[in-house]
């Protein structure tokens, strides 16, 4: 086992004290990348399918959890740093050409990089009007 890359039995022993949180974060991220265009709600619910390891929120979660109690700025704050995370690797994909990212075709590879970019960028306006 790598320490860059812990295994998922690891990873799933971090997790429990704060499962029940992040399960009720992945309603919250959901809920947060919505959209009344129908192109762009397509393709946050594609982006949701290539769900990761979601170390940022858990790290938010126990963070929070230690120094008291979680609560709706800890949502807020692991949601904005997720939407965060999503955007630059959307536009990551743009920039190294990628065809894959965890295991499903880039958004690049599907809808092209015009797409790409501007869900990036609106993952990343998501995030910055979280942060007001």
């Amino acid at each position: 086992m790598s320490l860059l890359r812990p295994s998922s039995g690891l990873l799933d022993t971090i997790r429990r004290p704060v499962d029940a949180e992040l399960k009720k974060f992945d309603v919250v991220f959901r809920d947060s990348m919505r959209s009344q265009v129908a192109l762009v709600d397509v393709v946050t619910r594609y982006i949701l399918r290539q769900k990761g390891k979601r170390v940022r929120p858990l790290l938010v979660m126990l963070s929070a959890k230690l120094c008291g109690k979680i609560n709706v700025s800890t949502y807020r704050a692991a949601t904005l740093i997720e939407l965060l995370h999503t955007a630059t690797l959307v536009h990551d994909d743009v920039v190294d050409d990628a065809d894959t990212r965890r295991g499903l075709a880039s958004i690049n590879a599907v809808w092209k990089n015009k797409i790409a970019v501007l869900m990036g960028d609106y993952l990343l306006s998501r995030g910055l009007l979280l942060s007001l």
